[in-house]
């Protein structure tokens, strides 16, 4: 099977390239930077000879490049929640051009990348693929809206497209430093908000199987939630201090003063210039909101196994020092490893 790959050189995307080859699939990388894309799977012992220059906001050249294929992974996306991004049409013109170009060339499967943030706010203690597309104002959140809104459509077309909900990915070797990385870091760093809601989080080696093992045809629309594990702030707090032998900084706050703070930081992204801290009010709903997701049909259908919560956070903290984007003192013993410091 010729499996065409958006967002290749992406955390998600990287892992699912490396998860494909090594089940035999022969992948042809829709990419923007030929360098990128040798210096990301490069390092990781990938090699990818198929790799098509394109803009996916390019319809044509999108189309172009999908033909001869007899699948696609949708991974490319803009992940930005602040309030100048331009997730929104970048996405949403992306979706539309990948998503339809498939369908018009009779791919199948066409799995397309989403997200838990296509379903929030939760509309109860779990959250589940048949959950109502949700209603998010952020830029990234409504473009993740837009996106799941036109793959449901494709979907009830009857078009062979498979809708991954991932939760908050997580582990090592992310190219980009993407919103899970940094929000662990930021955590270690700065302390755990002892509130309402938690963290519902998958390991990315996890999805990348997930996600190749999703590549079979003929077995028309499908939905998986991708939830991982969920662990209430103040346990990944405990597991964090745990596997690094030193106490966390940890911070009670009520949902109202998390939502007041990310309302003020909001209005001075508005008015100041330069101004950006990921505490948006949108954000702070994600951190005293979030449910754990049910997977239970994902795990059944796929045969996967999520590995322990420990591992992935683990293996994400011994990365972070290894990069270099986390202080070892941080890490505690996970900093003082053979190998730990870049």
């Amino acid at each position: 099977m010729r499996v065409a790959v958006t967002g290749g050189t992406g955390f998600v995307g990287s892992h699912a390239v490396e998860a494909l080859v090594q089940t035999g699939a022969r992948v042809r990388l829709l990419a923007r930077d030929a360098e990128k894309v040798r210096n990301v799977l490069g390092v990781r012992g990938v090699e990818v000879e198929d790799v098509r220059i394109v803009d996916m906001r390019d319809a044509e050249g999108s189309r172009s490049a999908l033909k001869g294929c007899d699948a696609v992974l949708h991974a490319a996306a803009l992940v930005e929640i602040g309030l100048r991004s331009d997730a929104q049409a970048a996405n949403a013109e992306g979706n539309r051009n990948i998503l339809g170009a498939a369908c018009e060339l009779g791919l199948d499967p066409i799995v397309y990348i989403s997200s838990v943030a296509a379903l929030f706010p939760p509309r109860g203690p779990i959250m589940r693929p048949s959950d109502p597309i949700g209603e998010l104002t952020s830029s990234y959140g409504r473009s993740k809206t837009e996106g799941e809104r036109y793959a449901r459509e494709l979907q009830e077309a009857g078009q062979p497209v498979t809708i991954v909900y991932p939760a908050g990915v997580y582990g090592p070797d992310d190219p980009g430093l993407g919103a899970g990385a940094r929000g662990l870091r930021d955590r270690l760093r700065f302390g755990w908000p002892l509130s309402t809601g938690g963290n519902a989080c998958i390991d990315v080696r996890d999805l990348a199987t997930l996600l190749a093992r999703s590549m079979e045809a003929g077995r028309g629309p499908r939905r998986y939630m991708a939830g991982g594990h969920f662990l209430p702030w103040a346990e990944e707090a405990d597991l964090c201090e745990e596997l690094t032998g030193r106490r966390v900084r940890r911070i009670r706050a009520s949902p109202a003063m998390l939502h007041r703070a990310g309302a003020l930081v909001d209005w001075l992204q508005k008015h100041i210039p330069g101004f950006d801290y990921p505490l948006t009010k949108e954000a702070a709903h994600f951190v005293t909101d979030s449910v754990a997701c049910d997977s239970s049909e994902t795990l059944r259908d796929l045969g996967i196994v999520f590995r322990p919560s420990a591992e992935t956070l683990g293996d994400a903290i011994r990365w972070l020092v290894r990069a270099g984007h986390l202080n070892p003192r941080y890490a505690g013993r996970l900093g003082t490893e053979p190998g730990s410091q870049a």
